[in-house]
């Protein structure tokens, strides 16, 4: 794969004005591009021991604090409203990245354990990403943004509506650069169930992300929406028990990328 399809950093993009454009209704294939790690929904403990691992060096990085509460896999990594996602190198297997998604299906999100939500994202379809954790180095950055696309392709084929998460200093930074939205402007909002650690809330809206991306030519809409790439396999995530994606606001073939395992 080519290096340089991705962009060095998620971080200190300027923010573009806000696009709600809709797609055209003839849209090229996408190429076909391979990665050097695959991303996969963990299954079984050897996977989820791996992505445990990847969680504590990351964390052990930026908040040494709380990466020592997280040697051994948490109390929500057994959920059944959760989905794990691992990232392993082509080459040796090794874990080089992770996030954890939890859904509205069945109970509310962590954060709302600690705030209350605005009203345009109550009774919507949502899940809240927790504990993305990426190896150092520009490689972190390939798998970060490859981790993000994965869950954006997970929502888009199940009609999640919205993303939500809690961003801490420096995160949040790359949160605004996807043009996800600061639910409360101004506040930072200490979060019971990451360690009581202040964090800004973000949302992204999955609908119209594809639009916004687009509208504003932001520099990650090739990689997310104009690239296919089959080393990000979603085929091992649960059904959750909410209607099959039904309205037509991308291209269709972008809904089920992820749907099949690579060759």
């Amino acid at each position: 794969m080519n290096l340089t399809s991705i962009p060095q950093t998620l971080a200190f993009m300027p923010t573009p004005r806000r696009e709600t454009r809709a797609p055209d209704a003839a849209e090229p294939q996408p190429r076909v591009e391979r990665l050097p790690f695959r991303i996969s929904v963990v299954r079984g403990d050897e996977a989820l021991h791996k992505a445990v691992q990847i969680r504590h060096l990351a964390y052990a990085r930026h908040v040494p604090g709380l990466a020592q509460e997280l040697r051994e896999p948490e109390i929500d990594d057994g959920d059944g409203d959760t989905m794990i996602l691992l990232a392993e190198s082509r080459l040796d297997g090794e874990p080089i990245g992770t996030i954890r998604v939890q859904s509205n299906r069945l109970r509310p999100l962590g954060v709302e354990h600690s705030v209350e939500l605005p009203e345009r994202l109550r009774g919507e379809r949502m899940v809240e990403a927790t504990r993305l954790a990426v190896a150092g180095g520009r490689t972190g950055r390939m798998v970060k943004a490859a981790l993000i696309k994965a869950l954006y392709l997970h929502c888009l084929r199940w009609d999640i509506a919205w993303v939500v998460a809690g961003a801490r200093p420096g995160l949040d930074r790359q949160y605004e650069a996807l043009l996800m939205d600061d639910l409360f402007p101004g506040r930072t909002i200490v979060l019971h169930h990451t360690g009581g650690i202040p964090h800004r809330i973000m949302a992204l809206d999955v609908h119209g992300a594809y639009a916004r991306w687009r509208g504003t030519g932001h520099s990650l809409f090739h990689f997310m929406c104009g690239i296919s790439h089959p080393d990000i396999d979603l085929s091992g995530a649960d059904a959750p028990a909410w209607p099959h994606f039904a309205a037509q606001r991308v291209p269709a073939g972008l809904i089920h990328q992820g749907s099949q395992r690579a060759a």
